[in-house]
Formats: structure tokens, sequence, C-alpha cells
């Protein structure tokens, strides 16, 4: 019975660590290398722009 009891805590425990740090550092990673991303587009169309009205060729 003991042990059966521990297995259900163990499961709790591992969905919990799962669901409490896990996902949500992922979501942080993702939402982080989405915000960089953005600002790399922009600065590469930033010099883009700069690079066409300065007219050299």
């Amino acid at each position: 019975m003991a042990r059966i009891a521990l297995t259900v805590l163990g499961i709790f425990l591992a969905l919990w660590l799962v669901f409490g740090f896990v996902l949500p550092a992922l979501f942080a990673i993702f939402k982080f290398l989405l915000f960089a991303a953005v600002l790399a587009f922009l600065g590469f169309l930033a010099v883009t722009l700069v690079g066409k009205v300065s007219g050299r060729s």
C-alpha cells in the first residue's frame, strides 16, 4: 500500500515539476528568442534601408 501511495505522490511531484518549472521556463526562452529575432530583423531592415537610401552601389 505504501508503494502505491509513494508512486502516486511521485507522479504528482513530477507533474508539478513539469508544469510548474519546465514549461514556464521553455515559454520564457521562446519569448526571449522571438524578441531577439524581431530585433535582429529590424536591425537588418534598418541597415538595408540606409544602404539603399545612401545611393552607393
